[in-house]
């Protein structure tokens, strides 16, 4: 996947990833999984853009924005992941392959996080590694797999 270019997009309290919740979220700063997406990014030719955001209309403007100038996205919509069919509209209409994340395993949680409305709309869904979900995310365009 040479000279392509990724989107990272992160929604809601993922800015304070690495201070909130350590328990469940772990120690490493959002700050610090986006610099070594775009290194591991560098590392392979491949351009890493990264957006955060609380605003849920934002996430679908660069959703929209980013149609026809990025070969694929990587999103933690947070709990937006859990009701937002706006988003989910979005990556639909954003015709790019997008990988759902979670640095916490969904599925061990409350009840109400147990279900995306994002994840029939993505690839796949990474869920419960830590920040290595970003990483294995990465590792899947890196690969090449269907982009």
């Amino acid at each position: 996947m040479n000279n392509k270019r990724l989107l990272v997009i992160n929604g809601a309290n993922l800015n304070l990833t690495g201070t909130r919740e350590k328990e469940v979220y772990g120690s490493t700063s959002l700050q610090e999984i986006e610099a070594e997406l775009v290194r591991l990014g560098k590392k392979h030719d491949v351009e890493v853009a990264c957006f955060q955001n609380n605003i849920e209309g934002e996430i679908i403007n660069a959703l929209h924005e980013a149609r026809g100038k990025f070969d694929g996205v990587i999103i933690n919509a947070g709990a937006w992941s859990h009701y937002s069919y706006a988003i989910r509209d979005a990556i639909v209409a954003s015709e790019i392959k997008t990988i759902e994340v979670h640095i916490s395993n969904i599925f061990a949680r409350e009840e109400f996080r147990r279900t995306s409305v994002l994840s029939p709309v993505c690839v796949g869904s990474i869920v419960g590694f830590g920040a290595k979900s970003y990483y294995l995310a990465l590792r899947y365009f890196l690969e090449g797999y269907n982009v």
